[in-house]
């Protein structure tokens, strides 16, 4: 639109114009993931209004928070940020010369065959293990993927400790488990309706990840705390004297009543959506729900700006469970709408804080002012919670969440854990276990190596 009807050609206004259009993009990760979860549980009589006003605020405490780390993420530590290069890559392109557009053009139409090839012929997951004869727990499942090639060439060397991560689950813990005879059984099996390597991911080595994501975090967050500190310092002397970082970043001040407002948007939200709740059990879920947001931005930012992959589903089933333990004294119905509620926010709030990243770095390589982008984001982030809440209730309605028309997948993960956390089934060991081992791969001086292994333990071995 901006090249053809309106004759602008600048490569800066175009990286603002899909700054403001992702950010409208960032609230679906984040709704669709969560909101779900509360129709498939059957509670279908909440209010629509709050969850969209709750969804906003989510999203302003997740850029807010996310600001200040860009420094350290893309100046300082570098990080890649394979979606940014690739989106800077496609900014550029018109004016590379032909060769490099038709490159680009040419390689996204093989991948795109390459793909379709796979749906058409039935094969997209190749089961290699079973002819060569091996074990069903060592997940010797093949599927070809141009995307992940692509993103591994972006990605850089770093990527190798994500691969080495899924290869020591299934091919060095489950044939020990398999040797000491601890691997499930097939009437375990049967019962939870899994084959042997979905069982071991979902039942062990996700959980795992999900606290090595957390404790390789926690762990980088201490290493690099002086220079988040000294960043946060230097935004604070730029807003009482005019300088470069004044005009590069938003003022902090304004970040700071950003997120002020938003946690009391929050605890507002819970207490209208349940009117029974404590007002104490209130200001915890907001202030729980906000610190997490910041921990589990910081997660997730690492995470994309690694592999260009995000556990965001991981973070949002811990940050749930937080607030249904804090909301438990209420009833079940209460308990799950005020835990769904503000967690859909902290899921919004951490899309946006990642996709505000990937923006960032896109721009850093056009050569974009990051204060300007920082505006879009904020300016577009109100308008994504109003359209998909309305999407999500005329889905429902026309095909029922959670059904075989609309499955809902990650809704019904989101469903089934709350009942598992409501029931008493919660593998805090396997948390607890993870995050002690993602902090000492992060203590080792190489750099985001818990996230990576973690990741490695989280996803699917055929990512």
């Amino acid at each position: 639109v901006l090249r053809g009807v309106m004759r602008r050609k600048s490569i800066i206004e175009n990286n603002i114009n899909q700054t403001l259009a992702s950010s409208v993009n960032g609230a679906s990760a984040g709704m669709m993931f969560s909101i779900p979860a509360i129709f498939i549980l059957g509670y279908t009589d909440f209010n629509r209004l709050l969850v969209v006003l709750a969804c906003m605020a989510g999203g302003v405490l997740g850029i807010a928070f996310i600001i200040p780390l860009r420094k350290q993420m893309i100046d300082f530590d570098r990080l890649a940020y394979p979606g940014g290069i690739a989106t800077a890559a496609i900014l550029k392109a018109p004016g590379a010369g032909i060769r490099k557009a038709m490159l680009l053009v040419g390689a996204a139409l093989l991948a795109a065959t390459v793909h379709l090839v796979s749906l058409a012929s039935g094969v997209e997951n190749f089961d290699l293990g079973a002819l060569l004869g091996l074990p069903e727990y060592m997940n010797g499942i093949w599927y070809l993927s141009l995307l992940t090639i692509g993103t591994a060439y972006l990605a850089g060397r770093g990527g190798w400790f994500f691969v080495i991560g899924g290869y020591v689950c299934y091919w060095i813990l489950a044939p020990m488990m398999d040797l000491r005879g601890i691997l499930p059984t097939p009437g375990e099996l049967e019962a939870a309706g899994q084959g042997m390597a979905t069982y071991l991911r979902l039942q062990l080595f996700r959980p795992v990840g999900i606290g090595m994501l957390i404790g390789g975090a926690l762990t980088g967050i201490v290493l690099a705390f002086p220079l988040v500190i000294a960043a946060i310092r230097s935004m604070q002397q730029a807003a009482k004297v005019k300088s470069v970082v004044s005009r590069d970043e938003l003022p902090i001040r304004f970040l700071y009543m950003g997120i002020a407002g938003a946690v009391v948007l929050l605890a507002v939200t819970a207490v209208i959506a349940v009117p029974q709740i404590e007002p104490w059990r209130m200001v915890l879920m907001a202030l729980l729900g906000t610190l997490w947001v910041w921990l589990a931005g910081i997660v997730l930012a690492e995470c994309i700006g690694r592999t260009q992959w995000s556990p965001l589903s991981g973070m949002t089933l811990i940050g749930v469970t937080i607030l249904i333990f804090v909301a438990s004294g209420l009833n079940d119905r209460d308990t799950v709408v005020a835990s769904i509620i503000v967690g859909a926010a902290m899921c919004v709030a951490m899309a946006q804080a990642t996709d505000l990243m990937l923006d960032l770095k896109t721009g850093y390589l056009v050569g974009a002012i990051p204060r300007k982008q920082q505006i879009a984001q904020f300016l577009g982030t109100w308008l994504g919670p109003i359209l998909i809440m309305g999407l999500i209730v005329v889905l429902h309605q026309a095909y029922g969440m959670g059904s075989d028309k609309l499955p809902a997948p990650q809704g019904q993960a989101l469903a089934s854990v709350i009942r598992g956390v409501l029931g008493g089934d919660v593998p805090l060991d396997k948390y607890l276990s993870g995050a002690g081992l993602g902090a000492l791969l992060s203590a080792s001086g190489i750099g985001g190596v818990g996230i990576m292994v973690g990741l490695g333990f989280y996803l699917p071995f055929n990512i």
